[in-house]
Order: structure tokens, then sequence, then C-alpha cells
């Protein structure tokens, strides 16, 4: 059995975490894992990896990156006060989906989130994926809100 390493994801994991994005029905169409990477990407990493308030996490297994998250912790004043993290753009190593990594990711990232003091875990998952749905229930999460979104 091996031993799952979370850590936060480094300049090196990026094509990685962009070929993971790809690699799912919404990434198909919006995603570009050619090498060289778009620096686009790069500056995305840059700049999340220079806030403290951001979180790019990496799931690596004997060197492998094999899953991914990012967490975004907000300060707020509602719910007197509470901070809460915005989990985005999960994604597991096609090879790997079933075997319970997503369910350790998250038990990970969860607490990973009240050792930050946040009292509010949240998420938005698209209507296409029913299947991920199921799973965040499983995981103790309620569909409470409708989520919006608009493009520009």
């Amino acid at each position: 059995m091996t031993t799952i390493n979370f850590r936060p994801a480094v300049r090196a994991d990026l094509e990685a975490i962009v070929a993971m994005y790809a690699k799912d029905h919404l990434g198909q169409g919006r995603e570009n894992p050619d090498l060289p990477l778009d620096q686009r990407y790069v500056a995305g990493f840059e700049a999340v990896d220079a806030d403290p308030n951001q979180l790019l996490l990496v799931a690596e297994d004997a060197g492998a990156v094999v899953g991914t998250m990012q967490i975004t912790f907000i300060a707020g004043i509602a719910r007197l006060g509470v901070w809460r993290a915005q989990v985005e753009a999960v994604r597991v190593h096609e090879n790997r989906r079933g075997s319970g990594l997503g369910q350790e990711m998250f038990e990970w990232a969860i607490a990973e989130c009240r050792r930050r003091g946040c009292g509010l875990v949240q998420l938005t998952s698209d209507n296409s994926r029913p299947d991920a749905q199921r799973f965040y229930e499983t995981l103790g999460f309620s569909a409470s809100h409708v989520g919006y979104k608009l493009a520009l």
C-alpha cells in the first residue's frame, strides 16, 4: 500500500495539473495541455503561489501527481466574521478514480481548513457532474444554495 503525500504545488507540478484539467469532459474544450504550456497557466500559478490565502494542493504518489484541488481562504463579516474556504478545480488522475483518493484529498483539505480557522467549506459543482455531486454529498456537503457564474 502506498502513502499519498499532500503538499502545496510547485511550478514543476504545473504540467501534470493542467493535463488533469484537460482530461475531463469540461476541460477538453477549455484547457490546453500542449507543451510548452501557455504562459497564462504560468502567470496564474505564480499569482496563486504568491497569495497566502490560496492553496494549490497536489496529491503525490511515488513522485507522481495523482490529484489536485485549489482552496481559497476567504475572510468575511457574515456569520460572525467566519473564515470560509472555497474549493475549486478538484481533479483525480484518471487512473486513480474510484480508488478513494478523492475522499483522502477532501479529508486532508477539510482538516487544513479547520487548522486555518475556517468555519465553513464550500464548493460548486457543474450541473453536468452528477457523480461528483453524489460524492460531495457522501462527504457531508449539502446542496444548500444555487450558484451562478458570469463568464467575462
